[in-house]
């Protein structure tokens, strides 16, 4: 299956600019979804994107696709751009994102990674365990494949392919804080009554953007949710990518820096941090860690704490591990 492709968007304020390949998660949205983490990290670096496509739209007869395709993907877009490359992986592709690298490392890789960014990623999610890693652990991963799992209707392109359908995935989203999006409606219509429409406009374009969902692969999906929310491989040391171990012990070349945020409900405090220490190797000097405090998940990698204290934390890593 041929579910992905790299998007270049270039930065303008500086003669040189880093590679920098942003990897977006493949969790039920769009890579859009990050159109303001792209934004504001094109006035530094060149930026690529990872556009993974709506699996309803591949055609059967490419083949399943799941968590090693993912990072074979990774692999192969970071050869492309080559040496002194940089990553940022934002959410749940924190994982393939750690085990690419390793890979890479162990292959002694040229194009392995300059450094690497986790932002608010599920990486050993036995640490303070929130409500996605609860409801991932409530039932076995039979009860996924048989309830969640569904094949793509005619007349789409994947016509009978099996998928996690994205409106199930937002709406398991919607339903963990319905309070939350009840009063974002309820402040839409306040502010519109209201005359403020400028306030009104910011709601409007997020959850346009929220609520424009895709077709996940069905094996992707209940491999991520069997091996990363269920039986933990990567913490673990029991990741395999085709059959072969997945060493975190390998990467030593790569700046490693990652984020996480105070109110984050989705992957809490300790979950990222957990690749500090499992990334042994790496040189103390060459690690970073950020809780940032006052924002939960998506104020980690947008908004005005992502633009004005994150991002500069960022940055920082970046241009300091230049070639």
């Amino acid at each position: 299956m041929a579910p992905c492709c790299i998007s270049k968007r270039t930065g303008h304020n500086y003669g040189t600019h880093a590679a920098l390949l942003l990897v977006a998660p493949l969790s039920g949205h769009f890579a859009t979804l990050l159109r303001e983490t792209a934004r504001t990290l094109l006035a530094d670096q060149d930026v690529y994107i990872t556009d993974w496509h709506n699996a309803r739209d591949v055609a059967l007869s490419n083949g399943e696709f799941g968590l090693d395709h993912y990072t074979d993907y990774l692999i192969k877009f970071l050869e492309v751009l080559g040496p002194n490359t940089h990553v940022i992986a934002v959410c749940q592709p924190c994982v393939a994102a750690l085990a690419a690298t390793a890979i890479m490392a162990e292959d002694d890789n040229p194009a392995q990674p300059r450094s690497l960014t986790l932002m608010a990623g599920p990486v050993d999610c036995r640490i303070n365990p929130t409500g996605v890693n609860e409801l991932a652990n409530s039932k076995p991963i039979e009860w996924f494949e048989k309830n969640l799992i569904s094949h793509v209707p005619w007349p789409h392109k994947g016509m009978m392919r099996r998928v996690y359908p994205g409106f199930l995935q937002v709406t398991a989203f919607l339903s963990m804080n319905l309070e939350r999006h009840k009063k974002s409606f309820e402040d839409l219509y306040r502010h519109v009554r209201d005359g403020e429409f400028d306030k009104a406009q910011i709601i409007r374009a997020f959850y346009d953007e929220y609520l424009a969902v895709n077709d996940l692969p069905a094996a992707f999906y209940l491999q991520t949710v069997a091996k990363v929310f269920q039986t933990y491989d990567l913490p673990r040391g029991e990741l395999t990518w085709h059959d072969r171990k997945v060493n975190l012990k390998a990467i030593q070349r790569t700046a490693l820096l990652t984020v996480e945020g105070e109110r984050d409900d989705i992957c809490a405090i300790g979950q990222t941090m957990a690749a500090q220490d499992l990334c042994s190797s790496i040189r103390p000097h060459m690690k970073t860690h950020l809780v940032q405090t006052g924002v939960g998940h998506y104020g980690v990698f947008s908004g005005k704490k992502w633009d004005q204290q994150i991002y500069p934390r960022v940055r920082d890593v970046i241009h300091g591990n230049g070639a």
